[in-house]
Formats: structure tokens, C-alpha cells, sequence
């Protein structure tokens, strides 16, 4: 159980005294949809549910969410580097770090055992967590089923508690991380996806990374979902999630770049989890795309317009 912390003043002093402002970052500004390329953008909204004055945008052309602007990759490696897990912490009243999220993702990687046992077309050799912290989800995997786990990540700290658990280790990030001749049969992105700064370069790797027979796993916060549950889109954007999906854009994302998705996992708390087979890049259907990015943005505006 994650351990309590003093629940002094109200959350928005609790967020004030971490002393963190997002306009005092370096930031860029997102020229185009990392999903369909296109620069159509409607402006959502301007705030996050910390109350930073953060601009969510959302592609009309395909409903990809996008902070726009954006920190830029240097601003978000200081920003997880000492900020993100008291931000976190402040937000929720109680301490958020790498020791208390343990049973949360122990209880997560027994959810995602228990359905991958069920609907992987092979029991895996090999596995490949990108993002996978201080490998709970890999080690959990690896119990299961007897494989040596790998965990691809950029922070070392982390890396070191897998490494304890005698998992391979692997500092870095997807997209510099050159397998050679390699290749896994199980590819894991958990709950990373909304975290990233390039979405499809991030894909891309992960499907080099792929055996020919292999498959891969990606989960995504559907951001309807959580505008459905906060009520308005600001409770539903912060400033550590740069993209927003849902499940017709994960799908997406995953078509563009060579998975079929071949089962699928919908979760209490609004994850969407994919199991998708290697297959050949296929052009996703962009006039249902379009539709449901329209439908969305008329429900933003529906919530905003009934306060």
C-alpha cells in the first residue's frame, strides 16, 4: 500500500510548494499530428488538472490529443529526472515514488500475466519491457513463464532493481536502441505510450524489436474515458502526458507501423491494452478517424457549454 503522506493545506498549495511552472521551461511548439501528419488543430483547452496553464490540442483530422506547446526532450528529462514524482505525490496527497508504486504494479503485471496467458498465441521465449522501470511487469513475465526477461530503460536507478531481480538490463530509450539481429518474442510498452515524445518513431523500434512470429503489447489511456470520468477536459490533461489516445488512434498508431492487433483488454481504470501480431504497415481508415475526432471535440465543447 503506498504510504501516506501529511495531508497539509489543500492540493493546490501541496502542487505550489514543488515549485514547479511549466512556462519557465524551454518548450516547443508541435507543428504537425505525430499520427497522420496532418496541421489541422483545434485548441481544447488551456489548463491542466494541476492548474498549469498547459494547451491541449486535438488533431481534426484524426482525434490524436497533443500538449502543444510542449516541453522540449532536454525540459522533460529534468522535469521526470527530480519533479515528476512529487508532482504526483502533490496531486494526490500522499507519497508517489519508486518504492510505493511497487504494489501497484505488482497488482498490474498479475492482471496483464494472467490475460496474456490466456490470449498469446505461444508461450514467449524472450521479452523486451521498454519502459519497464524496476522491472515488476518483466520479473512477473519471467516467473510465468520461464523466460529471460530484458528491461529497456533510461533511468539507471531503476534498471538497478531489475538487474537485482536478475533481469537484463538495457539503459537507454526505444528509439536509440539498435537490437542488431535480435529479436523477442514479446515486446512490451505498459502504460509509457501517453509519456513519449515521438509515438511512431517509438512503434517503429518496437517492431524491429519484433520476432517474425513474435507479437507485442501496448496499453493506452483512452482520454475519453477520462473526460467521461473528470467531467471536463482540463481534469483529463497533464503536463507529463504530451500525447492523448483512444482506442481507435492506438489502433492506428499500430497499423501505421506493421501490428495487427489480433486481442484486446479494457480496464477498470481506462487502459485500452492491444496484443498485436508482426504484420505489414497497412493505412488506417481515416474517415472513421475523422468522425471520432469530431464526436469528441463536440463532447468537450457539450461538458464546457453545461457549466
Amino acid at each position: 500500500m503506498a504510504t501516506e503522506a501529511p495531508r497539509t493545506g489543500d492540493r493546490a498549495a501541496r502542487i505550489a510548494a514543488v515549485g514547479f511552472e511549466p512556462r519557465e521551461q524551454e518548450s516547443e511548439p508541435v507543428e504537425r499530428c505525430n499520427l497522420c501528419g496532418s496541421a489541422h488543430k483545434v485548441r481544447a483547452s488551456d489548463r491542466d488538472r494541476y492548474g498549469y496553464a498547459v494547451a491541449l490540442s486535438v488533431c481534426a483530422h484524426c482525434g490524436l490529443g497533443f500538449l502543444d506547446p510542449r516541453m522540449t526532450p532536454e525540459s522533460y528529462g529534468a522535469f521526470y529526472d527530480g519533479t515528476y514524482r512529487p508532482l504526483v505525490s502533490a496531486y494526490h496527497g500522499r507519497r508517489i515514488d519508486a518504492e510505493t508504486i511497487q504494489e501497484e504494479q505488482h497488482q498490474y503485471a498479475a492482471q496483464i500475466v494472467e490475460w496474456a496467458a490466456a490470449a498469446l498465441p505461444r508461450p514467449p521465449a524472450s521479452l523486451i519491457d521498454i519502459g519497464g522501470s524496476t522491472g515488476v511487469i518483466a520479473g512477473a513475465f519471467q516467473s510465468a513463464f520461464g523466460l529471460r526477461a530484458t528491461v529497456l530503460d533510461p533511468a539507471p536507478e531503476e534498471l538497478a532493481v531489475a538487474a537485482a531481480a536478475g533481469m537484463e538490463t538495457v539503459a537507454g530509450f526505444a528509439e536509440d536502441y539498435d537490437p542488431g539481429a535480435r529479436r523477442f518474442d514479446l515486446v512490451l510498452l505498459c502504460q509509457t505510450i501517453d509519456h513519449l515524445l515521438d509515438v511512431r518513431s517509438t512503434l517503429a523500434a518496437m517492431r524491429r524489436m519484433v520476432a517474425d512470429e513474435g507479437v507485442a503489447f501496448v496499453d493506452v489511456l483512452d482520454i475519453g474515458f477520462m473526460l467521461r470520468r473528470r467531467g471536463q477536459i482540463e481534469g483529463a490533461v497533464k503536463v507529463d502526458h504530451p500525447f492523448y489516445l483512444t482506442r481507435a488512434t492506438g489502433r492506428a498508431f499500430l497499423e501505421q507501423a506493421g501490428f495487427a492487433v489480433v486481442a484486446e483488454r479494457m480496464s477498470g481504470d481506462g487502459h485500452w491494452g492491444f496484443l498485436a501480431r508482426a504484420e505489414q504497415p497497412a493505412e488506417p481508415d481515416w474517415p472513421s478517424l475523422a468522425r471520432g475526432a469530431d464526436e469528441f471535440l463536440q463532447d468537450v465543447w457539450a461538458r464546457r457549454a453545461g457549466d
